[in-house]
């Protein structure tokens, strides 16, 4: 008889043990891996889509200053220490015949990037003229704008100066090129 008891005993016990941790008994666990891949974007600029007017000055004035509108880079390529450059140039500005003196020559166009009017990302956003003292010639290509130690997408705007010195120009409507480009 005491063996009986101390059997049912123990079925009881061990019963009573799966009744309170009914999980640890048969417990299993699963993991799975998951992956994806992001791709990069690209880069752009955009710039005023119309003639921009800088209205009328007199022979007389030693120089025209006027803003050419915003342009601003959009860089979605989403790089770890990524960079890039905008450079501008400009063509001569002509009216009329276009003898030598209905012509502004190239060498007379100069360039002020300013600072930037508007940025976004994660790095160093850096106009290539900060001052109106650093305005360059813009007869060759010249740096606009930069972006450097970038992580991830950025854009970078800006509304740069151009400064003409029209020094034996005649009377007339003028018309040049301004280019920008980013790489």
């Amino acid at each position: 008889m005491r063996t009986l008891r101390a059997g049912l005993s123990a079925l009881v016990g061990a019963t009573l043990l799966l009744v309170v941790l009914p999980g640890t008994a048969g417990a299993a666990t699963a993991s799975t891996t998951a992956t994806f891949t992001l791709t990069g974007g690209s880069i752009s600029i955009s710039v005023p889509s119309t003639t921009v007017n800088f209205g009328a000055v007199s022979v007389s004035a030693g120089s025209i200053t006027a803003r050419l509108g915003t342009i601003t880079v959009h860089d979605g390529r989403g790089l770890l220490n990524g960079s890039w450059t905008s450079t501008v140039s400009s063509s001569r500005f002509i009216a009329g015949g276009q003898s030598p003196a209905e012509a502004i020559d190239v060498t007379s166009v100069a360039y002020w990037s300013g600072a930037p009017t508007a940025t976004s990302g994660v790095g160093t956003l850096l106009g290539g003229e900060p001052t109106p003292g650093a305005a360059v010639a813009i007869s060759a290509a010249q740096t606009a704008f930069t972006g450097g130690s970038l992580i991830g997408n950025n854009s970078a705007s800006w509304n740069p100066t151009l400064i003409t010195t029209p020094s034996a120009a005649v009377v007339g409507t003028y018309t040049g090129t301004v280019t920008h480009t980013v790489a």
